[in-house]
């Protein structure tokens, strides 16, 4: 954007304030908007008392909080005055956000009512300020949960409101902030189980940002739903960034977006985008979409002859998009890798669905399309001023692993100056861990993590992710990993066993007739994959896993908890 002459947060604040002042900007779905004026008067409210508190540029502080326009309002009040916004995921459990306080440094906290038991065992002495973002209350050091509840129930004067602190202070300026500052530490726990600091410029997000617009542009008509957790950099830069430049507006939901809480919500905004992460769509299609076509034998058949399958595919997008509010035109999937079965339905269906890549180190994107511009099992190109290569390629297939160059790189990871060397090179290549393969007039296509990599018996490339994908298309196949261990590939499958209730009738038969039809289900799944993939990787054994795998906030399983 020309008219953005710097890429830092602040600038994107006050180009979007001028621009856009009395337009919708941060909203509850049953709310009335806050306007852009309306947005940027909070945060320097905000900002007043965090510097009238000595936070001042540089000093890191804690968001943790389920999504809100308070989340909008903290997050760019701390980074437009120069401070650093250390964003926490709610999932995360207690002693994960204490060792990210800790790590840190951070001495003030923004806190949902809902999240503040995770920190009232937490040394008080560093978290010198504690705020409850729900309505911008301060609370004082000494104050326990429970006691909160007490006085905000009978208004006590124990909690003053930020917006009279802040309009007594006067004489307070606001810091210089440059484009190679940082503006944010993001700790990912990832599917290693190691949880990293990772420290994005606010050049790294504003031009990633920008980046994002040569792909699909964005405009101040535009509504989007929020579904991900705004501390993940997918939905924070691509959900509340980039819209917030283009003067769109956001609405958020205050419940989990379950069933029951989505439908109504897409029937009251009608968003025109919406950010996704595979799972959701996978959901969608085999919990309602695919059943439906697969009831009776005659059904069956039908979906199971290409031609017919296209036209049944056609028919339920369409009715899917107008459960959605008829007025999507993008339909962003990343985060993971989207299902092969369920991208063909939504290219059948005629879906504005656009899949892309890229990750927290990257601001986070590397690669993406626009929806007319998709090809089955890519997840797009490569925007201008970004590069990418792959490096120590197979010969025969081409794949190697990706390495990525360009201004959304981050500066490194926070205290940890041993893992940033080990995946940034002195000439800035960032090493993403990927395998992939650039083809077709640059599409990049992602086969999987190199840890996850099994070599064959004759040093074949086997990807897990692959056999995963056959294993998951299978009948009563909720998810699966796949592994190696003595050399034998592993198979840990989740059935689904509500749709076993209703087939096989098992809560009427005994507990051990149960087990048996369980395991012979379980043998069955293992020869009829093991018929449609490679010779040489024929998976040996099945694990029934009794519970729902444990994920990362892309829903991706952690991969480290059950396996060795």
């Amino acid at each position: 954007m020309k008219d953005l002459k710097r890429m830092t947060l602040k600038a994107v604040l006050e180009n979007s304030e001028s621009k856009y002042s009395v337009k919708p900007c941060l909203s509850w779905v049953d709310a009335k908007p806050l306007r852009y004026n309306d947005f940027a008067e909070q945060i320097r409210e905000v900002q007043m008392f965090l510097q009238q508190q000595n936070i001042n540029k540089g000093d890191r502080v804690v968001i943790l909080s389920e999504n809100s326009p308070n989340w909008g309002i903290t997050y760019f009040a701390i980074t437009a005055m120069g401070a650093v916004a250390v964003p926490i995921l709610p999932d995360f459990r207690d002693n994960e956000v204490h060792h990210i306080i800790r790590h840190s440094g951070c001495n003030a906290i923004f806190v949902s009512k809902k999240q503040l038991p995770k920190i009232e065992e937490f040394d008080s002495d560093q978290l010198k300020v504690r705020i409850i973002i729900d309505n911008f209350q301060i609370i004082p050091p000494e104050t326990t949960v429970t006691k909160l509840k007490n006085t905000i129930s009978k208004q006590a004067r124990y909690i003053t409101k930020l917006k009279d602190t802040a309009l007594e202070l006067t004489g307070l300026r606001s810091a210089e902030v440059n484009e190679d500052d940082i503006a944010c530490i993001l700790y990912t726990s990832g599917t290693t189980g190691h949880s990293k600091g990772v420290m994005l410029t606010h050049k790294n997000l504003v031009f990633d940002a920008l980046k994002v617009f040569e792909i699909q542009n964005i405009t101040s008509t535009d509504r989007l739903l929020s579904v991900l957790p705004l501390p993940h950099t997918y939905e924070c830069t691509l959900g509340l960034l980039m819209p917030i430049i283009k003067g769109a507006a956001i609405y958020y939901m205050k419940k989990l977006p379950t069933p029951s809480v989505l439908i109504p919500a897409l029937k009251k905004v009608k968003p025109t985008i919406m950010l996704t992460v595979p799972l959701i769509m996978e959901k969608i299609y085999n919990n309602k979409i695919k059943p439906n076509f697969t009831s009776n034998i005659f059904s069956h058949t039908l979906f199971n002859f290409p031609p017919t399958r296209k036209i049944l595919h056609f028919l339920a997008g369409k009715k899917l998009y107008k459960t959605f509010g008829g007025n999507l035109h993008f339909f962003g999937i990343g985060g993971a890798l989207l299902s092969p079965e369920v991208e063909r339905f939504l290219r059948d269906a005629k879906f504005p669905y656009a899949v892309g890549y890229g990750l927290t180190e990257t601001s986070p994107l590397i690669a993406g399309c626009n929806p007319e511009n998709t090809k089955y099992r890519s997840t797009g190109i490569v925007p201008t001023g970004m590069k990418v290569k792959i490096v120590d390629s197979d010969p025969k297939t081409g794949e190697g692993e990706i390495y990525f160059k360009g201004d959304n790189v981050m500066k490194g990871y926070y205290k940890d100056p041993e893992r940033t060397q080990e995946v940034l090179t002195d000439d800035g290549w960032f090493k993403t861990g990927d395998l992939g393969i650039l083809k077709n007039n640059g599409y990049l296509y992602i086969k999987g993590r190199i840890k996850n990599m099994i070599v064959g018996p004759s040093g074949e490339n086997i990807y897990p992710e692959e056999i995963e994908t056959v294993i998951n298309k299978q009948d009563f196949v909720v998810e699966s990993i796949v592994y190696s261990e003595d050399n034998k590939i592993i198979a840990r499958i989740y059935l689904d066993y509500d749709l076993l209730d209703k087939r096989f009738k098992v809560k009427k038969i005994s507990d051990k007739k149960m087990q048996e039809m369980i395991k012979l289900r379980l043998n069955k799944i293992r020869r009829e994959v093991n018929s449609q993939i490679a010779s040489f990787s024929p998976i040996t054994k099945v694990i029934e896993q009794l519970e729902p795998f444990e994920k990362t906030p892309t829903k991706k399983i952690k991969r480290f908890l059950y396996t060795n």
